[in-house]
């Protein structure tokens, strides 16, 4: 029998703990779950207030990504998945103080309809004439890691950074295209400029190939749970062992001793054959100084962007005089604090009642930095100022809640993937440690679960390897 440390119990050490409870049952392991703070599933935290469904943190997953979906099925949540309205799906952008929705047929910047995009005022005439001659781009293969400013810079122009690469990816990562690899955050559009040069002839290659019977709709672009995002949480910890969860628990330090590993967590300290670091990095880095400097070195070395969330609730009359759609971002050269709004009644069912508008706010990276210290009163303020200048929005809102997540979005900056391949190679020498997060291959929800159950396969490896 393997015993197993799980430090961290956010959504992926639940996941790793979910997986190993089969062989704990079976008799072939047996596992404790740390977790610093009084409750499991870290960010995944939902509110209901006077009948809407307020995400404190992620409101959602991609639905093109498998694992989250498959995590809920399997602990029978299958009934509960909801989808996104696409039907209704409009996202707009500021531009000079206007909202323009991007149009029809933009496939994350990349033109996929030619009409749409000529007669749409989101973009300069000059970059649109870049649109034209990027089809003749001839294929490319970077030699190096670039960042994604870069490469759409080279396809399109500045002005598709500004409106709409860079607004996009600070929804998502809370950082800065400049900044963002390519490999590591769109590896797709990397392949797609060395196998056809240009990003638009390859995404409409892609698109002929994935054209469906007419009798078979698209799938919802964005999948969530009918009762919040914490309901995947408040259904994984009861299928738990009670006994090997620990809440409340801070690791203060583990070593490597012998081949097995010691952990410390403010009582008697316990010995484990295998440890999995479900944690951000800069706090698996600290935990590993010790057992190895290199490794810590490059863990620490991964940054992280803060983000704050409000959530505000209105009457009827907001929430029919709001655009339709999903919501708008806003480009940094547009001098808001704010970067994005989600109209939540209108992305997902279920969300609020029918007299009730639900919008979520979104600062992250130096924007959030900026207002970290205000009083939750101020946030709120800046935030109704914001929505009047950008659609007019005066009311006073029913509700409001502000949500503060100190450092938890990693930046994958340029040369990411290279810096994981050092740290796997680190890594292996250690016995039984693996790591687990979102500071690695992907920082949503399907990436989390994946990685934690990935380290769950490895630390059984490990166990049966030393067996």
């Amino acid at each position: 029998m393997i015993r197993v440390a799980i430090i961290g119990g956010g959504i992926s050490g639940l996941a790793a703990a979910f997986a190993l409870e089969e062989h704990r049952r079976a008799g072939a392991a047996e596992f404790i779950l740390y977790e610093s703070s009084p409750r499991f599933g870290g960010v995944l935290r939902t509110e209901h207030i006077q009948g809407c469904i307020v995400e404190a943190g992620p409101d959602s997953f991609i639905t093109e990504k498998p694992w989250a979906a498959d995590l809920c099925r399997a602990l029978g949540l299958g009934d509960q998945l909801i989808g996104s309205n696409d039907a209704d799906r409009k996202t707009y952008i500021l531009v000079r103080g206007r909202l323009i929705p991007i149009p029809d047929g933009l496939m994350f910047m990349v033109p996929t309809k030619i009409l749409p995009t000529a007669f749409s005022p989101l973009f300069s005439w000059s970059t649109k004439l870049r649109m034209a001659q990027e089809l003749l781009h001839p294929p490319h293969s970077a030699q190096s890691d670039e960042s994604v400013a870069s490469l759409v810079e080279r396809h399109y122009g500045p002005e598709m950074v500004d409106r709409l690469a860079d607004p996009l990816l600070s929804g998502v990562y809370g950082g800065e295209a400049v900044t963002l690899s390519v490999r590591a955050v769109l590896p797709r559009f990397a392949e797609m400029e060395r196998t056809h040069g240009s990003l638009g002839r390859a995404m409409l290659a892609a698109r002929k190939k994935m054209l469906r019977p007419a009798n078979k709709p698209a799938p919802p672009l964005f999948t969530s749970l009918k009762s919040g995002m914490q309901q995947l949480v408040d259904t994984i910890v009861p299928r738990l062992d009670p006994n090997s969860l620990r809440a409340n628990s801070a690791v203060e330090s583990i070593r490597l001793e012998g081949g097995s590993w010691t952990v410390s967590a403010g009582s008697t300290p316990e010995h484990f054959a295998a440890a999995i670091l479900a944690l951000p990095t800069h706090a698996a880095a600290r935990l590993l100084s010790n057992a190895n400097s290199q490794l810590s070195a490059e863990l620490a070395a991964i940054q992280y962007s803060s983000s704050i969330t409000v959530g505000l609730g209105y009457g009827r009359e907001v929430r029919q005089s709001l655009p339709p759609g999903f919501g708008f971002l806003v480009p940094r050269s547009e001098g808001k604090r704010l970067l994005a709004a989600t109209f939540v009644h209108n992305k997902f069912p279920h969300r609020a009642p029918e007299d009730r508008a639900l919008l979520r706010c979104f600062f992250a990276g130096s924007n959030a930095e900026d207002i970290w210290n205000l009083s939750d009163d101020a946030i709120i303020a800046i935030v109704r100022t914001e929505l009047h200048q950008i659609i007019g929005l005066r009311a006073t809102p029913l509700f409001a809640r502000v949500y503060k997540w100190k450092s938890a979005m990693p930046q994958y900056g340029v040369g990411h993937l290279d810096r994981l391949d050092r740290i796997e190679r680190l890594r292996q020498q250690l016995p039984g440690l693996a790591l687990a997060g979102n500071g690695y291959r992907g920082i949503g929800v399907p990436n989390c679960v994946r990685s934690g159950h990935n380290a769950m396969k490895q630390v059984l490896a490990s166990g049966s390897a030393n067996s």
